[in-house]
């Protein structure tokens, strides 16, 4: 999700190569007001592509900054998030200032995580909660009739840009905002996985946007408060949207921000449905599983992928995906306390898998051509398709 760097074409076009320059600049000023003057000059340029709808120039730009000088490449991701997720707005001579925010659901299941359009008065129940116990006292709010899974957030800078303008305008006019979801692609079946509530939160210029930043005592809250209390007052209505599943709610917070967190929280409840999936489904206990850990990406460690197999056979039954971000990237055999490999074993040793081997290698990620999904590897390092015994159940029971 958050963080899109897709593939660019190597010759760069003329405002793909002006991004380049600019966010070179930025990274290299020496002093604060130099650097106000190029953000300036980036955000001016990035607006009015962003508003265009015109992607292409920042994917490339990205791409090949990427590849040729992280620093700059991440003062690029960061003023171009930082634009599609907020904006200015003049109303009447008023300014105001919206943000898009994001309510992140971490949710697991043995069946299905559902995701759809919501109810009018469900969707102005949750916003009322928003209001009252997250949002600063004044602003304004408009919601999102919808949980997003993953596959159905916006996908890049521009369509976020174009949400968050979209839900400002509804949250100025206080009317119920118009959003098409008919476009939206389906959600993948996993057992672990995100669901989001989106919100654009306004207020006057220059003020507070969240409870904890307000300074008058009767007000102010610190985020553990406020999460505190959206979890209390929000877990009734987010259990009517998920019959059938465990969930936790994280605090809401800006798009990007929110987005990354909640990838990295769900990693260890996919180790745990996963493991509770297949005992369920094939009637056996955790200790009766294996698991084969290895390491995928072009350069760098970019995703651990976990094979599932039967203790003390090869086939490779069930997998799943553990990304990896910023820093965590690196080494596969890096031995530092704490790095992904080592909290993948240990998620699995929780969950009751003591039979781990872990590749050294790092194996090129490679996709099934028919269906699309990730391939694993297996115990003798050959990359195959996870499938499940021909006589387990092909049918779980969904709950909606």
């Amino acid at each position: 999700m958050a963080g899109f760097r897709p593939k660019a074409s190597p010759r760069l076009s003329p405002d793909a190569e002006r991004l380049v320059a600019d966010a070179l600049a930025l990274d290299a000023s020496g002093s604060r007001m130099e650097d106000g003057y190029w953000e300036r000059r980036l955000s001016q340029r990035l607006g009015r592509l962003l508003k265009n709808g015109s992607q292409t120039a920042l994917d490339a730009a990205l791409e090949h900054l990427f590849k040729h000088n992280a620093d700059a490449s991440d003062v690029l991701a960061e003023q171009a998030e930082t634009l599609a997720e907020s904006a200015t707005i003049e109303v009447d001579g008023q300014h105001y200032d919206a943000l898009l925010i994001a309510a992140p659901i971490l949710a697991h299941t043995r069946y299905a995580i559902p995701s759809g359009a919501l109810k009018p008065e469900l969707a102005q129940t949750l916003a009322v909660h928003l209001q009252a116990h997250v949002l600063a006292t004044g602003t304004r709010v408009s919601l999102s009739p919808y949980l997003y899974s993953i596959d159905q957030l916006p996908r890049t800078h521009s369509d976020t840009f174009a949400l968050t303008h979209k839900l400002a305008a509804a949250a100025l006019a206080g009317v119920v905002p118009k959003v098409d979801l008919r476009d939206l692609p389906e959600t993948a079946p996993i057992l672990a996985d995100p669901r989001y509530l989106l919100a654009v939160v306004v207020a006057p210029r220059e003020q507070a946007l969240f409870r904890w930043q307000e300074d008058a005592k009767e007000h102010h809250a610190e985020r553990s408060t406020c999460l505190e209390q959206w979890r209390s007052q929000v877990q009734p209505s987010v259990a009517l949207l998920l019959p059938g599943c465990e969930f936790e709610l994280l605090l809401p917070d800006a798009f990007f921000l929110s987005c990354r967190e909640s990838d990295k929280s769900i990693r260890p409840l996919t180790v745990r449905a996963a493991v509770n999936y297949l005992c369920g489904t094939l009637d056996i206990s955790a200790g009766q599983l294996a698991a084969v850990v290895a390491a995928f990406g072009e350069e760098v460690v970019e995703e651990y992928r976990v094979g599932f197999t039967m203790r003390g056979e090869k086939d490779v039954i069930y997998g799943i995906v553990w990304p990896v971000y910023g820093r965590e990237a690196g080494e596969v055999d890096a031995d530092e306390k704490g790095n992904p490999l080592e909290q993948i074993c240990e998620e699995l040793r929780n969950a009751g898998v003591e039979d781990i081997f872990r590749h050294a290698a790092l194996f090129d990620p490679e996709y099934c051509e028919d269906c699309g999904t990730p391939l694993y590897a297996d115990r003798n390092g050959e990359i195959v398709h996870a499938e499940l015994p021909e006589d387990a159940p092909t049918q779980q029971p969904l709950f909606h």
